[in-house]
């Protein structure tokens, strides 16, 4: 009987054991310490930041199987976000303002992205000043004409409020929200704006360099083309950093670790073929 007592006692701790060794196993894979398995890192914010991060998401997913949530609901949202921990990181196309960086938040450069002014393949204006710009937009010229295109009424595309593109390209050009000409198309996202400048020849808008494409028309700034090299060279002046913003303390390992890929030679050779500028 003695024996049996043994035995039974030795099968329970031997169960025991294997059930904890089991439990250890599980939390050991969802930590991410053995390459990001099960780990979840949150971003969310600037639709121009977005598509970015979705590719060098990808492809960091085949190395790395964190997962990476994107929400793309603008820069201003990513960032209270970030602030208040509903997202571990922000996306922002535009600088911090003084407040968002007196409430703990840290930011990193991951690429930089040149704002293009577009407008229908049709229109004949292909050069513009920034002075021009900016009185478009304010509605002080209203007419094509007035810039050497047809006689037809200017529509002008902005983006809404909270957008990093609109603020980033209000403030380059000069002008402040309340200025807007009043009739203005408000389009949610650069694809937007994008989709209405394309199917409208009156129309005029801005979007991020990684938009462009056959079916809109680029306008040069001052004589200067919007592309990459004019803007490493600060010939082009409209232009903004992409940044991940994340509050001290909150960033994880995970996190992190995406972090360090973005930056690294790979994770900037796909900035740059995904259109954006790389930071080094």
């Amino acid at each position: 009987m003695i024996k049996w007592k043994h035995t039974k006692m030795a099968l329970l701790i031997v169960a025991i054991l294997t059930i904890l060794s089991a439990c250890t196993n599980e939390d050991n894979g969802s930590t991410g310490s053995d390459g990001g398995s099960g780990a979840t890192v949150s971003i969310s914010g600037s639709t121009s930041v977005g598509p970015l991060a979705e590719k060098l998401a990808a492809k960091y997913s085949e190395t790395d199987n964190t997962n990476i949530e994107i929400n793309q609901i603008g820069s201003s949202a990513g960032i209270t976000n970030a602030i208040s921990g509903v997202s571990e990181i922000g996306m922002s196309s535009r600088d911090l303002k003084e407040e968002e960086i007196a409430s703990g938040l840290n930011e990193v450069i991951i690429a930089y992205d040149g704002i293009v002014v577009v407008t229908h393949p049709t229109n004949k204006v292909k050069n513009l000043t920034m002075e021009q710009v900016k009185q478009i937009f304010t509605g002080e010229v209203t007419n094509w004409s007035e810039l050497g295109g047809d006689d037809m009424e200017i529509v002008v595309v902005s983006r809404e409020d909270g957008s990093g593109s609109r603020d980033a390209f209000q403030e380059i050009v000069d002008y402040s929200s309340g200025e807007l000409i009043r009739n203005a198309i408000i389009a949610s996202g650069n694809g937007n704006i994008k989709t209405t400048v394309a199917n409208n020849k009156h129309a005029v808008g801005f979007i991020s360099f990684e938009y462009i494409d056959e079916t809109i028309s680029t306008i040069d700034i001052n004589g200067v083309e919007a592309n990459a090299a004019n803007v490493l060279q600060e010939k082009y002046s409209l232009s903004r950093p992409f940044l991940f913003v994340y509050k001290e303390g909150q960033l994880t390992d995970a996190g992190q670790r995406f972090i360090d890929f973005i930056l690294s030679e790979d994770g900037q050779l796909i900035a740059e073929e995904a259109g954006a500028i790389p930071v080094k």
